[in-house]
């Protein structure tokens, strides 16, 4: 597991707000990953994909 410190230079937090459904659904998804990546984590894979297929079109 990587250790908590200074986030990169080049980022920028986002808080966002997400129905419990939501939440819980993104949970599931996370005990799929082999490595149970955190909530915030997992957010940034499934955005990372959205935008890689979106530079695909």
């Amino acid at each position: 597991m990587k250790s908590r410190g200074r986030p990169k230079v080049d980022t920028q937090p986002i808080m966002v707000r997400m129905p419990s459904e939501l939440i819980a659904a993104l949970d599931e998804a996370r005990r799929g990953e082999e490595d149970l990546p955190s909530r915030p984590e997992l957010i940034r894979r499934i955005v990372e994909a959205w935008a890689d297929g979106r530079r695909g079109q």
